[in-house]
């Protein structure tokens, strides 16, 4: 059959239409057009008048959409939603002679909410947002008249906090730290493993630590632990030092502390890192001075984030502290900071290795003997082999030479040394 044939079908059907046309009478057939006609007539004022709907819906759209522009000018007021409602208008039962509200007719969700002005507002209408993607205590933006809901507006944070996350990653990795293998094994345990792993914590069916205690004397290496931990893990790095979380104002160190686990929890999985926890975290005795009371405040609401009804697995929390001895014991219990991880003062192995990291961008003579200097820093930390290796680059400098040589190492021990002094001489 060729493409503009007509169907055999629909030949068909015609046939059977031409035998009852023909078997009609003239009167039949008349009568048959009169009624064609009709319907065509019929046809045509729907038609017209759906088309007179349709521009009367039309200018309905226009005035509706004139009207949203005007309600989302800005400024909007910030509100908080209190209450979300599911309003049945066939439960109530209906009045003889009383007047209909319509508000109160309308099936579906309604909403409290409490602006910034202090003002608690009903509204039967919700505004430009779907009320099933609302939650009591959302943030929104309401208009300043009609008080509808325009937009949903994002988690509000104190400044500081945002400030705390860490956006450029540290560039430190385990290999910059030297003589601290058996606490990189524990702190990789504990804090990356879960995160990267999570799969095999689950497979045995153990719950990982949440939070892991430094501690040990300064200059040890716990901050620079807590940075390359940073920086071998994906997750989100917050920086919290225990003297921010120390306010002047009565709640405003434990709303602090809110804000930032609020944060992580957007975040997660994230790493909270609390240096000189001590701080906040001293243990709990009676006191009539009010910035103490403050300051048990602020630890009470870090130990309801850590081990609370709210707390969450994917936030791993870090602190640090040179005086682990006078930490409340609450904060050491197991749930909390499950892990404590003790930083000594390096053994002579790992003194000889923190000068060779430190010293590894150096021009460093080949005759430099770094087992021999190391047994000549005894109780040196790692800051203070840090300091020997700029003091020795130093002299190498004084004297225009372009390597540093074994002799300007051991000068650098001296002064060194000489800086470890427990007294201070004043002058005035």
């Amino acid at each position: 059959m060729s493409p503009g044939a007509t169907p055999p079908a629909a030949m068909a059907v015609d046939d059977v239409e031409d035998d009852q046309l023909a078997s009609m009478s003239t009167e039949d057939i008349v009568r048959a057009s009169r009624l064609l006609d009709n319907e065509i007539r019929v046809l045509k004022d729907e038609l017209q008048r759906n088309n007179l709907e349709l521009e009367s819906f039309k200018e309905k759209i226009k005035e509706n959409q004139e009207k949203i522009k005007l309600n989302k000018q800005l400024p909007y007021l910030v509100g908080n939603i209190v209450e979300i409602l599911e309003m049945n208008p066939e439960d109530e039962a209906e009045e003889d002679g009383a007047n209909i509200d319509l508000d109160s007719q309308r099936k579906g969700k309604c909403v409290v909410l409490k602006t910034s002005t202090r003002q608690t507002i009903f509204l039967p209408v919700v505004g430009l947002v779907d009320p099933d993607k609302l939650k009591p205590g959302d943030l929104v933006g309401v208009n300043k008249d009609s008080y509808l809901i325009l937009d949903t507006l994002p988690s509000e944070y104190d400044s500081r906090v945002k400030a705390m996350e860490v956006d450029e990653k540290p560039t430190e990795d385990y290999n910059d730290i030297g003589g601290l293998e058996k606490q990189i094994q524990e702190l990789v345990e504990a804090i990356v493993l879960p995160m990267t792993h999570k799969d095999r914590f689950q497979k045995l069916g153990i719950r990982p630590p949440k939070g892991v205690l430094l501690y040990g004397p300064p200059g040890t290496g716990k901050t620079l632990m807590a940075r390359a931990c940073a920086a071998q893990t994906n997750a989100t790095f917050l920086k919290l030092a225990g003297p921010q979380l120390v306010q002047m104002f009565i709640g405003d160190g434990a709303k602090l502390v809110r804000d930032a686990f609020q944060l992580a929890k957007e975040k997660a999985p994230c790493i909270i890192f609390i240096d000189e926890i001590d701080a906040i975290g001293t243990k709990r005795f009676d006191s009539e001075v009010s910035g103490d009371r403050e300051v048990q405040r602020t630890m009470l609401e870090l130990l309801n984030q850590l081990d609370g009804f709210s707390s969450d697995e994917r936030i791993k929390v870090i602190a640090a502290t040179n005086r682990a001895d006078i930490l409340d014991p609450a904060l050491m219990r197991s749930g909390r900071l499950d892990r404590k991880i003790e930083f000594p003062h390096p053994s002579e192995e790992a003194r000889a290795r923190i000068l060779q990291i430190h010293s590894r961008k150096m021009n460093v003579n080949p005759d430099v003997n770094f087992e021999e200097l190391a047994r000549s820093t005894d109780d040196f930390n790692g800051a203070q082999l840090k300091a020997v290796c700029v003091e020795a680059g130093m002299l190498a400098l004084r004297r225009d030479a372009t390597e540093v040589t074994h002799e300007d190492f051991n000068e650098g021990i001296i002064q060194v040394q000489a800086k470890k002094k427990s007294s201070l001489n004043y002058y005035a």
